[in-house]
């Protein structure tokens, strides 16, 4: 697309917000909005394998599910009590977590607790806590969620509880007492306790006609939030995911599971992808899960499929999860993570992606912040942001960076401000209140919590969580990595040291955190954009650039090619803008945090150092 189209279609996008739908509100700039960003935030599409902005710029998506508590009764399957407190975690996301996207979740089971009608109050709730994350400048796409397909299949005195399917759904199948045996994981439930297998077949069979009144209720939910959105909120949200880890429950006999990902979940795919352009959502992708044992990393669990007989094109994402079951097992990983420890696997997703004509997201990882394996939890996480930026390892990333492919997106799990503070009633049952950790199934995997004044603070290293990362890039991304300095206890974890072949830029950055990112320009007059997390205040940031070397980065103007400004939305959080306004070119700009004032000689050596290695690198 032109760059002339790109503008003009911003602009008709900008103009048509005024053209709501009855109930919609007017439409507004966001805070702190730049000459370029509603342009930017009209839409969100998939592009030659990238999200691309309004102005065509490739975008990541770092985020957040948002959240559990919707798994819960407490709040009646909304993520938040309140718009109030959906106000104070979009804003504490972005913030703190640095965050600029969430994965929204939904219940099928609150909206259409009767079969046929949806629950009206439910989806103007849900729509006015969607509203706050996109008010916040937060990107969204919604997700109905489901964990072992129901809450009611669960006896009252059960172990284990589920979400998903509303009660008169269950009503509907005659399906055996729930029993998973020996099952020490809630997840085994799903290949193990016969009710869960039973029900969700049915799910996928459309018997009772299920799968056809899911289906018309999420053409409704759809159709709600886009009348109720203007047209720039609503743009805002990006795409939707119809349904969360699905399976088959139980295989027909001779069918393997890329059979059934072929022939039954895809299917259901193009059913819900028709059902989004009924609703209005033509312009938006559908966010897609495989199988989710396709990724398994224990053989014994991993099932053959990653829609390996699907091409999914622009109006598809590949959407997948990925937790370290070796790791959560406490059994099959004793030590720590390390370097490189993912990397194979999140460039799986990325192959994946590539292959089907999309781009990735992976829209869940994470793992346990309490319990018996709770003590890897900071090189896990630490391992897996590090394999979203670069499916290159850190030891050898300075002397390969050209295969460090496209920086992936991702939702970690999860953003609960209620962490810690529930009062849920497991399965209805007055004697099983839960309030510890997510109050579902014991998980504890909450970046945030509440304090005892209702404030919202960080359970993880803000070193690794607000991270620098390119949320847009005037061009085509060929490099990027960050190094965190994120501690283990008392250990500062550095990965991805500076090598000694460049003495003047490790000097520079010292022993602080450090990213560096490598572009090729396509012609933008808009910039380049990188999260600036918290722990880069202008006071000491430095960048290294081909554009130009800066300590302290001025405020942004149109002729400022190395500047800093707000990141739209009001809430206090940073952007770093590099304008090159040329076409083709290749450039890159370290950002660094570890040195006070350095002298114009280092800046200058660190340029000359950092120019000779792009162009032995990437000649």
């Amino acid at each position: 697309m032109s760059k002339l189209r790109v503008h003009l279609l911003g602009v008709l996008v900008l103009l048509t917000g005024l053209l709501t739908t009855t109930g919609a509100q007017p439409a507004s700039a966001l805070p702190d909005d730049l000459w370029f960003d509603p342009a930017a935030a009209a839409t969100l599409t998939v592009q030659n394998g990238r999200f691309t902005d309004g102005l065509g710029r490739e975008v990541v998506l770092r985020g957040y599910n948002v959240s559990g508590e919707t798994k819960l009764k407490e709040n009646n399957g909304l993520p938040f009590a309140s718009v109030a407190d959906a106000k104070k975690s979009a804003t504490a996301l972005r913030a703190l977590g640095g965050g600029n996207s969430v994965r929204f979740l939904l219940s099928w089971a609150y909206a259409e607790p009767t079969r046929g009608q949806v629950d009206s109050a439910y989806l103007a709730a849900a729509t006015d806590q969607i509203r706050a994350f996109v008010d916040a400048g937060i990107r969204v796409y919604p997700d109905f969620h489901q964990d072992l397909y129901s809450r009611w299949l669960f006896d009252s005195d059960s172990w284990y509880t589920g979400d998903g399917a509303p009660k008169w759904a269950v009503d509907l199948g005659d399906y055996p007492d729930e029993y998973c045996g020996i099952c020490p994981f809630w997840g085994q439930n799903i290949t193990s306790n016969a009710a869960v297998t039973q029900a969700t077949y049915d799910f996928w069979h459309n018997e009772y006609g299920l799968q056809d009144a899911f289906l018309d209720t999420a053409q409704k939910t759809m159709t709600y939030v886009r009348q109720n959105l203007t047209a720039t909120q609503f743009a805002g949200v990006v795409g939707f995911d119809p349904w969360n880890e699905p399976h088959a429950g139980t295989y027909d006999s001779g069918q393997t599971s890329r059979a059934w990902e072929k022939d039954v979940l895809w299917p259901f795919y193009v059913k819900f992808r028709a059902r989004m352009d009924a609703a209005g959502w033509q312009a938006k992708p559908a966010f897609v899960e495989p199988n989710l044992f396709w990724n398994a990393n224990i053989d014994f669990q991993k099932q053959e499929g990653g829609l390996l007989d699907s091409t999914l094109g622009s109006r598809y994402v590949f959407n997948t999860h990925f937790y370290d079951q070796k790791a959560i097992s406490g059994v099959f990983m004793w030590g720590k993570a390390e370097d490189g420890q993912y990397v194979g696997d999140f460039g799986t997703v990325r192959d994946r992606a590539t292959a089907t004509g999309t781009t990735a997201i992976i829209s869940e990882f994470g793992h346990p912040l309490s319990g018996s394996v709770s003590d890897k939890a900071p090189t896990v996480y630490k391992a897996m942001y590090q394999a979203l930026d670069s499916r290159v390892k850190g030891a050898n990333w300075w002397a390969n960076p050209a295969s460090s492919g496209p920086v992936l997106s991702g939702s970690q799990w999860q953003w609960d401000i209620y962490n810690g503070r529930h009062h849920e009633l497991m399965n209805d049952n007055q004697n099983e209140v839960q309030t510890a950790g997510d109050a579902w199934n014991d998980e504890d995997l909450s970046a945030v919590r509440l304090d005892d004044s209702g404030k919202a603070v960080l359970r993880q290293d803000a070193r690794m969580l607000d991270r620098v990362y390119p949320s847009a890039t005037a061009g085509r991304s060929l490099a990027f990595t960050y190094e965190d300095r994120s501690r283990d206890g008392s250990t500062t974890l550095t990965w991805n040291p500076v090598p000694s072949s460049l003495p003047n830029v490790a000097q520079l950055v010292g022993s602080g955190q450090y990213a560096l990112q490598v572009w090729r320009s396509d012609g933008s007059a808009e910039p380049t954009e990188l999260h600036l997390p918290a722990s880069f205040p202008n006071a000491s940031t430095t960048v290294v650039s081909d554009l130009g070397t800066v300590f302290g980065p001025p405020a942004y103007t149109r002729t400022t090619p190395i500047a800093t400004a707000a990141e739209p939305g009001g809430t206090g959080s940073r952007r770093l803008l590099l304008t090159a306004a040329d076409s083709g070119v290749l450039h890159y700009a370290l950002v660094a945090n570890g040195a006070t004032a350095p002298s114009a000689s280092v800046l200058s050596a660190a340029r000359a150092e950092l120019s000779s290695w792009m162009a032995a690198e990437f000649n």
